[in-house]
């Protein structure tokens, strides 16, 4: 257990929510950050007095600094988890969805970070955890601006580390896979594309936003003390199944076979 700070972006709903729920768990006390004004007073209220909600925009460089200049202490672990998306094929997309999406998720993080990264060195150190996607991975189809974003955060986290490291603060980056919460809840809704998207998992699950939050919590932890600059996949193995979905003879998968 833990009795120090975490900043938690986009804390209003979804993964967001459910890591500032799990870091409450862990004893951290909760700075929710979200633009969504009631809906982060209600994560907070049913998170009781370890959490605390701000109203932040992650892309106002103002709004940013008034939140960090705000907390009491400089936070032990930053979650920048703050996203949007904005899909839609690359020749129709309209440039402003392009610039919402990078502005949110890759300029957000940036923003936040620098914020945060700076009081946790004056501070001794601490830990950055961004959060990019399986897409940021590997590209697919109609993804508009969110696989360039996502993709832009993994480079930034391994900038942010080489940059920050030497003076305490580690970052990571985690990549979520096909995950039952947040922005792909649409998606899941219908059963039969649930299923088949289920079946292209390794595991044979959608992932949770559990899965999630505990992949954050260790590497905000003493465990992770030697990780940085790292994107992890927490995706049941789909980012390295692309081969299995193949088509093969069995003639092949014997050993010895002349």
């Amino acid at each position: 257990m833990t009795n120090e700070w975490a900043v938690v972006t986009g804390a209003g709903n979804g993964i967001g929510a459910v890591i500032a729920r799990n870091a409450v768990k862990e004893g951290y006390r909760v700075a929710a950050w979200d633009v969504d004004a009631a809906a982060v007073e209600a994560v907070a209220a049913d998170l009781g007095g370890a959490c605390v909600p701000s109203v932040v925009d992650v892309t106002d460089e103002e709004s940013v600094a008034a939140a960090v200049a705000a907390l009491p202490v400089a936070p032990a672990l930053l979650v920048n988890n703050a996203g949007i998306a904005r899909f839609g094929p690359l020749l129709t997309l309209a440039a402003a969805e392009w610039r919402a999406a990078v502005e949110v998720n890759l300029t957000g993080t940036f923003l936040v970070g620098r914020a945060v990264a700076a009081r946790m060195i004056e501070a001794g150190g601490g830990a950055i955890v961004n959060m990019a996607s399986i897409n940021g991975l590997a590209a697919a189809p109609n993804a508009g601006a969110y696989t360039a974003s996502k993709a832009g955060i993994v480079m930034l986290t391994e900038h942010m580390a080489i940059e920050w490291s030497p003076s305490g603060v580690r970052v990571n980056c985690i990549a979520p896979g096909l995950i039952n919460a947040g922005m792909s809840d649409a998606v899941n809704a219908d059963p039969e594309v649930r299923r088949l998207r289920e079946s292209r998992v390794p595991q044979g699950r959608l992932g949770t936003a559990d899965d999630i939050a505990d992949a954050v919590l260790f590497l905000a932890s003493a465990k992770a003390s030697y990780i940085s600059g790292q994107t992890i996949a927490v995706d049941g193995g789909i980012s390295k199944g692309a081969l299995a979905s193949l088509p093969r003879p069995k003639s092949v998968d014997s050993v010895g076979v002349e």
